[in-house]
């Protein structure tokens, strides 16, 4: 019984433990099964890793390579255009030096008539700008600024007309209805510009130099302000005129139309003439001081339309003058436009003046009127300033400068006018929001007043007050 009981035992035991050892090599089994598929995960999310660097690399060197391809692209247009423009430097400077030899040779061949008549085509050719500025047949868009701008005397233009006018039989009259100016004056514009012309182009195209050959020539000449003789001359005139003493000059501030411009172009945007003209109107700047004489003796060109006439006066170079002193013992005679400052003198502008005051209004006010009418005059001679300009906005101050000029001659050689080119100017000063900037301008316009009523100077005005 023991011996089968030990047996018994010992088979129980044995079976147990065959039955632990396979448990063991079950879990073993599992165990290495789980660290297999452990490692294997490891494996696809390294190789993963390395597929996902080498595509931002491949990405970042095609950037980069991209960037070397558009530098590489911006060099060689650089240096494209570097060699493009030597070129044509090269080439116009060949061209430049042919035509100074041709020049030469033609001024060794010709007499000084031929010179002569050579420079007088030119002049011909800047005063047809002023008078007329006549466009292309090229049509361009013209409201809004949007299209392309029309370009001046782009074709050459016939001779027959030059021919005809410059022919000695040419009447007087006729003459001087093309030209706004007589046989004479033309020639002396000729002669002036002689030494500057002669070598430029013949054609009648190159408008716009001639004009920057007037302004360069004649200006300093013929547009400049007077010295200490004249200047004392002038205050003269002016107060034999209206009583007022020691005024130099008469100012007045008119606008030319233009074309909508492309660029900036609220500022050109004229609000007055605008509400006159019912339609969107655009313009340019001319201020202007004269002698009693009509004569132009400065003049500030080209400031943007919307500037009311006291901006332009703060901007111009004769406020820049009188601040350092140069005006001294001066009065440039304004209109309602302009401040009251120590050198400009402007009416009164308040309501319910009295006699002296309505006297000081009705004298300055003849004082205005020369330099209104000067640009009456400039207006009608040359009709350009009358419509829009066709000019491109850079080159149309060279082309007004030019006008004043040829103005000024006109007015020194006392060159009549013919009354069918009488012109309105358009009076569209703005009283300023700061009409006085001197307390003792206030006190010397009271007292030039005073002494305008109290000497007889101001009879006039006190019967129209009456």
């Amino acid at each position: 019984m023991n011996n089968s009981s030990f047996t018994s035992n010992d088979d129980d035991n044995s079976a147990n433990l065959k039955r632990r050892k396979k448990d063991g090599e079950d879990d073993e089994y599992k165990l290495g099964g789980s660290r297999k598929n452990k490692g294997i995960n490891n494996s696809n999310n390294s190789l993963m890793s390395d597929i996902l660097t080498s595509l931002i690399l491949l990405d970042e060197e095609e950037k980069q390579e991209h960037q070397q391809r558009a530098l590489e692209s911006l060099h060689d247009k650089a240096a494209f255009d570097w060699n493009h423009k030597r070129k044509l430097e090269a080439m116009n400077d060949y061209h430049s030096d042919l035509q100074t030899r041709f020049s030469d040779l033609d001024e060794m061949d010709s007499s000084g008539t031929k010179r002569h008549r050579h420079s007088a085509k030119l002049t011909a050719a800047a005063v047809a700008v002023t008078e007329t500025a006549q466009p292309s047949s090229e049509q361009s868009g013209t409201g809004g600024g949007s299209g392309q701008q029309r370009r001046l005397w782009v074709k050459d233009r016939s001779k027959d007309w030059w021919e005809k006018c410059n022919h000695p039989d040419f009447p007087e009259e006729e003459f001087r209805k093309e030209f706004r100016m007589s046989k004479a004056t033309f020639d002396m514009i000729c002669v002036e510009l002689d030494s500057v012309v002669t070598k430029k182009n013949t054609m009648l195209r190159d408008a716009i130099p001639v004009c920057s050959a007037i302004r360069k020539v004649l200006m300093p000449k013929f547009l400049q302000w007077p010295d200490e003789d004249k200047l004392k001359m002038i205050k003269g005139e002016f107060e034999s005129m209206s009583g007022i003493p020691d005024v130099g000059g008469s100012m007045y501030t008119t606008h030319v139309p233009i074309t909508a411009p492309k660029t900036n172009v609220a500022a050109y945007y004229n609000k007055r003439h605008t509400e006159r003209n019912q339609k969107p109107s655009y313009s340019m700047t001319v201020q202007g001081v004269v002698n009693p004489e009509g004569v132009f003796t400065d003049v500030c060109i080209g400031y943007p339309g919307s500037m009311p006439d006291e901006r332009v006066l703060e901007e111009c170079a004769l406020f820049k003058r009188a601040k350092s002193g140069a005006l001294k013992n001066v009065w440039i005679a304004g209109n309602s436009g302009h401040p009251l400052m120590d050198w400009v003198l402007v009416p009164y502008t308040r309501h319910h003046l009295t006699w002296t005051q309505h006297a000081f209004n009705e004298k300055i006010g003849e004082i205005q009127r020369v330099s209104k009418e000067a640009f009456a005059r400039l207006k009608g001679r040359w009709t350009c300033l009358q419509r829009r300009a066709e000019v491109k906005l850079q080159d149309l101050p060279v082309v007004l400068g030019a006008c004043c000029v040829l103005h000024n001659i006109c007015e020194m050689r006392n060159e009549e006018m013919d009354p069918e080119l009488k012109f309105d100017v358009f009076d569209d000063d703005m009283i300023p929001e700061n009409s006085v900037r001197s307390a003792g301008a206030v006190q010397a316009r009271d007292h030039i007043a005073h002494n305008l009523l109290h000497h007889g100077f101001a009879l006039d005005a006190t019967k129209i007050v009456n």
